[in-house]
């Protein structure tokens, strides 16, 4: 049996399987992730693109933040691919429980996934930091340098969890109870090296552990599957 035909039938003898993804999920869909050879953090800027998403360096300086901010991680033409279409598909199916993601484009939901726990926030959801306006990510992508409410002319703030801040604790706890609970916990698309979101994999007490990326991760050793290579690919091959 192949690794891509074992990964099929625990999926099929799953109930609350659970998937933790990361940047490489969407990297198919176009959108760039920040440690790969051609991610964000290899690109040359004034300043390091992990200071520019600080908390401190948007409110200090937010119209280098947007300017930033709406060039890089605003990608709303990026369409969900084959990985976030399988994994809806798992779900609507009975097998998948939930979706727990490191990335802010709701590409999971725009696939069909129900039940995602989003670690980092979402591009789609923007408020005024002074009344608490919501706006949706095409106001801000279209807003004219820095995006006011235009009710209150507050400053708009992105729901995503920016550098210094600490993640939303009923998420958090969501995707906790999630994996903890989870008969197959498969790993997808990320390095595994962002804390506290990589820590939550060993909250896991199965032993059905399944990594899918491009390159090894820490928790390779431990694993009881590992599959290399692009991931919507790969789930692409996957007919249960």
């Amino acid at each position: 049996m192949t690794e891509l035909e074992t990964l099929a039938q625990w999926i099929r003898e799953s109930s609350s399987a659970v998937f933790f993804g990361g940047a490489g999920v969407s990297t198919e869909s176009g959108i760039p992730d920040f440690r790969s050879v051609d991610g964000l953090y290899n690109q040359r800027y004034d300043e390091p693109p992990e200071t520019i998403i600080s908390h401190s360096y948007f409110e200090a300086k937010p119209e280098k933040f947007y300017r930033f901010y709406k060039d890089k991680m605003l990608c709303l033409e990026a369409k969900p691919n084959a990985a976030h279409k399988r994994l809806a598909e798992w779900e609507a199916a009975g097998h998948l429980c939930a979706v727990v993601t490191q990335n802010i484009d709701g590409l999971h939901q725009a696939a069909g996934s129900k039940r995602v726990y989003e670690l980092h926030g979402s591009v789609h959801r923007n408020y005024c930091t002074h009344c608490r306006k919501f706006f949706d990510a095409k106001y801000v992508k279209e807003s004219d340098g820095i995006p006011r409410c235009d009710s209150c002319g507050g400053l708009i703030k992105p729901d995503v969890v920016l550098y210094e801040e600490g993640l939303d604790g009923e998420i958090l706890r969501g995707a906790v109870n999630a994996i903890a609970q989870a008969d197959l916990l498969i790993i997808g698309g990320t390095s595994l090296v962002v804390y506290p979101a990589a820590g939550l994999v060993n909250y896991y007490r199965g032993n059905r552990l399944v990594i899918v990326n491009k390159a090894p991760t820490p928790a390779d050793r431990s694993a009881d599957l590992v599959l290399q290579g692009p991931i919507g690919e790969l789930f692409s091959q996957i007919e249960l």
